[in-house]
């Protein structure tokens, strides 16, 4: 119906003499002003030199002639905003499709045919995984989900770095410890920790990592030193294994399954190839020894790609991975998500990028995302104060089966609990994790979306073939004129990237739908057919944009 309005819109605003003035459509926040709000008037009055409330008249009176019994009415309000409320009967015939279509209620076009590789989580081997991977494993498999729902083929990719300073770092603290066969990834972070501080604090070992470090990069390049050749690598191999175990075991919990993996041990020698022919055609330049992008040309700032050692830096790996991910899976589109933190530097690398091959860089989006921080500060896996990934789900699963016994549903509650409170905040917005809130059924939580869908799903199975009351209320209920706008919050939440959109409109209908819950009988009613159909919009709806969340559904609670 949106859709529909919008072109009434704008073919009233033609009608005007403003034909392609920019206006907005959206959901107003008090629903006694109706179910479409637009600003049309206003921003086409200065251009017309008319009166916003008297354009807004002439365009309302204009719309209400296009759209005819589709509208109840259409108002003016305020200096110039124009309501539209649906007739009763658009609204029931929305209730009904949401009722019918199940799994395929709410899924859009936007994106068809478009073929979108999104890449996120990134932890990186020889460390543990920590909360804040389970942010970006949040909002990444989420913003996947979102795409896909509009029609685009999706590839799910995560990057890892293998190779570099913190790979030398916990190389050379097994190494100190004696340890040659690694069994936890526990084991190999604390064995990093040892080795980023004597790293800082001992000229001696210092040496000695960094020797490691142009060790491994060396043997990386040589495929006969890389399978045949000594104890570093077998170690480096070992560890390597024991973390990508551990990091998947997080993602089988985490509903993540991704398709294509990409590592800095790969990426590294195409990226050194890359910038060097960067460098001859005039994008890099020399400095130091080192070969570096001068960003200020572009208003950024100036970062080293090659350093002067001759290894490449984390930006050359970068644009190693680029044109990695084009050759194995040729995209529309490359979408990138890191922290916040990173913003500056990917805009450093998309600039290089764009300058080095135009059409690769014109296509990758860098989305950012804030911090899940410690409520004693930012956390930091130098000085070993992490929240691991596996520990923080271990813990909320065990406050969820103080109230879930099954330790299935105490699993699936935990991990609605944590990924709601991260997708409920704005994008790069940071985030302070608190577990009692987080399993709170009183509203504003993961439970809460996942409890009000359970309710309907209870009463859903009582249906029988037998057909209940047939009678019909005088007005649709509030919560339908919620459940029609699903559709279009899930392609706007997919457009923009931002998926608490979507977790403001569900913790929005979960509160109508407790509300039609405690008011409403629903079986042995006279309405009792029509209410079981709101009762199946509604777990359609819940259920679908939940699965888009990456949040699961308990069958009970």
């Amino acid at each position: 119906m949106e859709e529909r309005i919008r072109d009434a819109v704008g073919e009233a605003l033609a009608a005007a003499g403003a034909a392609g003035a920019a206006f907005t459509l959206e959901r107003p926040t008090e629903a006694a002003h109706g179910d479409y709000a637009t600003n049309a008037a206003m921003v086409a009055a200065k251009a017309l030199g008319k009166n916003p409330r008297e354009l807004a008249e002439e365009l309302a009176t204009k719309m209400k002639e296009l759209l005819g019994d589709a509208v109840e009415k259409v108002e003016v309000a305020g200096p110039g905003f124009i309501n539209i409320t649906l007739a009763a009967g658009e609204v029931v015939a929305s209730t009904a499709e949401a009722a019918a279509k199940g799994e395929d209620w709410g899924k859009g076009k936007a994106e068809a045919g478009k073929r979108v590789m999104i890449e996120y989580t990134q932890p990186n081997p020889f460390k543990e995984m920590h909360i804040g991977h389970v942010m970006g494993n949040t909002i990444g498999e989420s913003v996947a989900r979102l795409t896909q729902n509009e029609g685009a083929t999706i590839v799910r990719a995560n990057y890892q770095g293998d190779v570099g300073p913190h790979v030398a770092k916990a190389l050379w603290g097994l190494q100190k410890a004696g340890i040659t066969e690694p069994t936890t990834a526990t084991e190999i972070s604390e064995a990093y920790v040892a080795g980023n501080r004597a790293y800082e604090d001992d000229p001696e070992a210092k040496g000695e990592i960094d020797a490691i470090n142009r060790a491994v990069y060396q043997a990386l390049g040589d495929p006969l030193t890389l399978t045949e050749g000594g104890a570093l690598m077998e170690l480096w191999r070992k560890g390597r294994d024991v973390s990508l175990a551990a990091f998947e075991e997080v993602y089988k919990v985490l509903g993540t399954k991704f398709d294509y993996y990409f590592f800095e041990s790969e990426t590294a020698p195409i990226g050194l190839k890359v910038v060097r022919d960067g460098l001859a055609r005039g994008v890099f330049e020399e400095s130091e020894g080192a070969v570096v992008y001068k960003g200020e040309k572009r208003g950024l700032h100036t970062r080293v790609f090659i350093t002067s050692q001759g290894t490449p830096t984390y930006e050359a790996k970068d644009m190693g991975l680029a044109f990695l991910k084009e050759e194995r899976w040729p995209s529309d589109k490359s979408v990138v998500t890191t922290a916040q933190e990173q913003a500056s530097y990917f805009a450093v690398i998309l600039e290089a990028l764009k300058e080095l091959a135009p059409l690769l860089g014109g296509k990758t989006q860098h989305v950012p995302y804030g911090f899940m921080k410690l409520t004693t500060g930012k956390m930091s896996s130098r000085e070993g104060n992490v929240i691991t990934a596996a520990s923080l789900i271990e813990d909320v699963v065990k406050r969820a089966s103080e109230k879930n016994a099954d330790p299935l549903i105490a699993e699936q509650v935990a991990v609605g609990a944590i990924k709601y409170m991260i997708l409920r905040q704005a994008p790069g917005a940071d985030i302070v994790f608190e577990p009692e809130k987080s399993l709170s059924l009183e509203g504003d939580s993961g439970p809460y979306l996942q409890y009000a869908l359970v309710r309907a799903v209870k009463i859903l199975s009582y249906e029988s073939e037998e057909a209940g009351g047939k009678e019909e209320p005088q007005e649709p209920y509030a919560i339908e004129r919620l459940i029609l706008h699903y559709p279009e919050v899930a392609a706007r939440a997919a457009k923009l990237l931002v998926p608490n959109i979507l977790t403001s409109y569900l913790t929005e209908l979960a509160g109508a739908w407790n509300s039609f819950y405690a008011s409403e009988q629903v079986l042995g009613s006279p309405e009792e057919e029509y209410k079981m159909r709101v009762a199946r919009a509604f777990a359609n709806t819940m259920a679908n944009g939940l699965a888009l969340l990456g949040i699961p559904a308990p069958e009970r609670m």
